[in-house]
């Protein structure tokens, strides 16, 4: 949206407008939010709101601790669940020094670089977030228990289906904040359900993909229950992704168009140079240690593998053509933070792409009842957040990617949290204590 801060303060002052909600993430992708004052977003645009960074997980220490928000005027959205009478709107903000340096440790800036350079190589990326969640009932104070909202499965309709309603109001929400959500449906889980996106650009993508989770905790509170975005919250029940979809366009042109008939070389690239880099990203794609229960059943990946349709792979391509042609990412799950994971994915896809890299031939069997000497010839996703962590810290590409600063606070942080797991006696009670009320 080309707003320009002439137009947002118009705005604001036209429509009763009494909170303005600053929202940015830390590098791990958990929301913040200050709350301003309407008289305050003039200076906000213009010289920032400052906070302090020390108190935010991976940020900066006590002797360097502020920082400033810098609202993006094109973000703008008022937030339907507040009361229409002192209404409240909501921007991303940047991040920036006192001096006015972009902070290595903004995401949203660092994927809009990321963009930007893929735009001066003539290539536009596009990413389609297909997010799944829980919802569970809460207690008689209002908090969450672990007993999931209703005993559905896969498309089940009411009243089998309680979500239905839920997952209305989530999508009219969003219609309401500018955003355009493509479809929603349960999950295999009981209480699981999903909630899809248009592709988009990288930045608008991931926005969206906050602004979702923003709206399904809100939504879910409103109704009593309580929303969560763990990786597997129940043990025996499907695992909740956060697949991506991925097309590459030129000139408006989707390379990936026609993919199993003649593939562009461009469309081959950009998903060897994924796969390539699949294992070493996978810290971030999947950052919490629940998020390791979740491979290799249910539908979701576990070697590093492609095909056409086939849900059993780490990359499928979907049956579509035009427009909607692309392919499908399934191990990203929802504790990512989608600015930082949506950079690397990108400058893995456009990596290949510069080095013409061939793309290996597709596993075109099922994953999931093949023995072990068809698996032989593939590479395994890490089998655990420890693995994960070793190959990203090994990883050059990483750090070509992503500032170092934001690499080893990211990678000093995870390891301190997979220590705490492995000397727990009792590690899905750990997961569920260190993570379950909070994604």
């Amino acid at each position: 949206m080309d707003t320009t801060v002439s137009e947002v303060l118009r705005f604001v002052e036209e429509n009763g407008v009494k909170f303005v909600r600053l929202v940015f993430c830390d590098i791990f992708g958990a929301q913040k939010n200050i709350a301003i004052m309407p008289s305050q977003l003039r200076r906000a645009f213009g010289q920032g709101v400052s906070f302090d960074a020390s108190a935010v997980r991976g940020f900066l220490d006590v002797t360097e601790s502020d920082l400033f928000l810098v609202p993006d005027p094109g973000t703008l959205s008022v937030l339907p669940w507040r009361p229409a009478q002192g209404r409240v709107v909501r921007f991303f903000c940047g991040i920036r020094y006192p001096d006015g340096r972009p902070f290595e440790g903004d995401g949203r800036g660092l994927l809009a670089e990321a963009a930007a350079r893929a735009g001066r190589e003539g290539f536009t990326c596009k990413f389609g977030p297909e997010c799944e969640f829980y919802l569970f009932t809460t207690d008689e104070e209002g908090y969450p228990t672990r007993t999931p909202h209703d005993r559905a499965g896969y498309c089940d309709l009411a009243p089998c289906d309680r979500g239905e309603n839920v997952r209305r109001e989530i999508c009219l929400t969003l219609e309401e904040m500018g955003l355009s959500p493509e479809r929603s449906h349960h999950e295999q889980g009981p209480g699981q359900n999903e909630v899809d996106f248009h592709c988009a650009g990288p930045l608008e993508a991931a926005d969206n993909l906050m602004a979702l989770r923003m709206v399904v905790k809100a939504v879910a509170a409103k109704n009593g229950l309580y929303a969560s975005f763990l990786p597997k919250p129940l043990e025996g029940a499907s695992g909740s992704g956060l697949h991506v979809n991925l097309s590459l366009c030129r000139e408006g042109r989707n390379l990936f168009d026609r993919f199993g008939v003649r593939p562009e070389p461009e469309a081959l690239g950009f998903t060897a140079g994924i796969l390539r880099r699949a294992r070493e990203i996978t810290a971030f794609l999947n950052p919490l240690a629940n998020s390791y229960r979740r491979f290799g059943a249910f539908e979701a990946p576990g070697v590093v593998s492609w095909s056409g349709q086939n849900r059993s792979q780490l990359v499928r391509v979907p049956a579509a053509e035009g427009e909607s042609s692309r392919i499908e990412l399934r191990s990203p799950d929802p504790a990512c933070n989608p600015y930082l994971a949506f950079t690397l994915l990108m400058e893995a896809g456009l990596e290949g792409v510069r080095e013409g890299l061939e793309l290996c031939p597709p596993a075109d069997f099922d994953l999931y009842g093949a023995n072990a000497a068809a698996l032989a010839g593939y590479e395994r996703l890490p089998a655990s957040l420890g693995e994960a962590l070793a190959l990203a810290s090994e990883s050059g590409f990483i750090r070509r990617a992503l500032p170092g600063r934001i690499v080893e606070n990211f990678l000093a942080h995870k390891r301190r949290e997979f220590e705490e797991w492995e000397a727990a006696e009792d590690k899905f009670g750990f997961e569920l204590e260190r993570y379950f009320g909070r994604t």
